[in-house]
């Protein structure tokens, strides 16, 4: 079997939640419960280990941090592929913590698919939403077989949009031309420099009806309790409400998902970083250089502005 491989080399972390958090119990009792108290509490923890041996199910749990490219599908990709080779399906779940305002919708459509695997391999997939999970996060959390949301995530955003600034006047009031030159009577449907017509309009609005076509089908396939047509107008809920509509299945945080399940379950962490390169480090090194030098060079203006009488000359960029 052929597994990807990240571009350099990865680094794998496990947690065992159960020992971070009993231990963590266990100091603070040291510190705050009699001898009794923290003797109770031993037998109780030893009492638990017993538990979660008889029943042998690990949970795997995973976070998932989008941004409008969704990079962080790479390390998604190797953490899935590692369940997939070591968990056991139909015994061992898998807990994503979510959070994601949703991006570009191939980035998004391969995280969403990396989900899948996982329920197609019949691996039981909860995913908690602490915060957010809007537009292509929520295509991503409708594959879960249950979805926690917290009382004021935001849930929804089932809708497509695309934004193209036209520069084509500001050329024209130049005297500058812009020429295109395609094969292929769609290739190119709007353009930032040229100036767009109404056959390349109604191109790109078509397209625009077909990709929400196939968010709501998806949503529809792996939620089909869900009204999708009353809930794919690009608007967004929050917790009753998007319980009440069908968008999640428990209003509670992650933390108190996975404090519940700590007693019977093994919970395991997996995360995956990258190495940075050397080159990345070195840039990491002057960021930080940087962050030292501005608040003391931003002092030095203003110390400057206010010998001036306030008189300070702002550049403005423009911004795409």
């Amino acid at each position: 079997m052929l597994f990807h491989l990240p571009k350099f080399p990865a680094e794998i972390r496990v947690t065992h939640l159960n020992a971070r958090v009993n231990e963590q119990r266990k100091k603070i009792a040291q510190c705050t419960a009699s001898k009794l108290e923290f003797l109770q509490l031993t037998q109780q923890l030893a009492k638990e280990a017993r538990a979660r041996k008889k029943n042998n199910q690990k949970i795997f749990v995973i976070d998932f941090k989008g941004d409008i490219q969704a990079s962080a599908v790479e390390n998604l990709r190797e953490e899935i592929t590692l369940f997939l080779a070591t968990a056991k399906a139909g015994r061992d779940r898998v807990v994503v913590r979510l959070e994601s305002p949703g991006g570009m919708v191939h980035g998004y459509g391969l995280a969403a698919a990396q989900l899948v695997r996982l329920r197609d391999a019949g691996f039981h997939l909860t995913i908690c939403v602490d915060k957010v999970a809007a537009s292509g996060g929520y295509m991503m959390a409708c594959i879960a077989n249950e979805i926690i949301s917290a009382p004021f995530a935001v849930m929804g955003s089932i809708g497509v949009v695309a934004q193209v600034p036209n520069f084509n006047r500001l050329l024209k009031e130049h005297h500058v031309d812009f020429e295109l030159y395609t094969a292929g009577e769609y290739k190119r449907t709007v353009t930032m420099f040229g100036e767009n017509t109404s056959e390349g309009k109604a191109k790109f609005e078509q397209e625009l009806q077909q990709t929400h076509a196939l968010f709501k089908h998806f949503v529809e396939k792996y939620r089909p309790k869900l009204n999708v047509e009353k809930v794919a107008t690009g608007e967004h809920w929050y917790g009753q409400d998007a319980l009440d509509l069908n968008l999640v299945d428990q209003l509670k945080t992650s933390d108190e998902y996975l404090l519940g399940l700590l007693p019977q379950h093994d919970l395991y962490v997996i995360s995956t970083r990258r190495k940075p390169t050397l080159g990345e480090k070195l840039g990491l090194q002057a960021a930080q250089l940087s962050d030292q030098l501005i608040p003391a060079v931003m002092d030095k203006i203003m110390n400057h502005v206010s010998k001036t009488n306030g008189s300070l000359v702002q550049f403005r960029d423009t911004q795409f």
